[in-house]
């Protein structure tokens, strides 16, 4: 059964003025109807499916973006985007795959300290947040992934991300992580 009329146009009017990804629970403060909104963001799903615009979830939010495919248009009116540093992205890749992970766990990961400049590049582009902090003595403050991040990558969660077969079919191992891979493998078959 498709929703009403008037939800679905509801809805779809809701998505497209506000500024920020809306929850299903933001949608329902607007709207009302609780399953009914459900089904109306799933028509809009297929209804802009293939358009120039689409209708997508990114973390449990819902956004119109552009389609993939045309936004090469855009690129003209785009900011471009600041460099990150090495520590940076590599930073930021700890976050991502150990979520939540505390400084001095990324340190320990990256066998390097980090700058507190790092973190705070990271959080000012809103790709990662304070998550609370560890229960072991100090209390540390833990990191993790946002929903822009999600968005930003275009990942409807965390699951989406690429592993370590990904990774090395697409070329984006260095040389040493793919002999260091390999001994591991090796290591593992004589142990076996």
């Amino acid at each position: 059964m498709n929703p009403p009329d008037d939800i679905l146009r509801a809805v779809e009017a809701v998505l497209f003025a506000s500024e920020q990804p809306l929850a299903l629970s933001e949608i329902q403060l607007f709207v009302g109807q609780g399953n009914e909104v459900k089904r109306a963001l799933g028509r809009l799903q297929q209804d802009y499916a293939g358009r120039g615009i689409e209708l997508v979830e990114r973390g449990g939010r819902w956004h119109f973006q552009t389609a993939a495919d045309m936004s090469h248009l855009l690129r003209r009116s785009r900011e471009e985007p600041r460099k990150l540093s090495r520590a940076a992205i590599e930073t930021l890749a700890i976050i991502v795959y150990h979520e939540p992970v505390s400084r001095a766990e990324i340190e320990a990961i990256r066998g390097v300290q980090i700058s507190k400049g790092t973190l705070d590049v990271l959080m000012e582009a809103g790709w990662v947040k304070p998550a609370g902090r560890r229960e072991v003595p100090g209390r540390p403050l833990i990191y993790a992934t946002t929903a822009d991040f999600l968005s930003h990558f275009g990942l409807a969660s965390r699951r989406d991300l690429p592993g370590i077969d990904d990774l090395r079919a697409a070329g984006l191992l260095d040389p040493v992580d793919l002999a260091m891979a390999e001994l591991d493998l090796e290591s593992s078959d004589d142990t076996d």
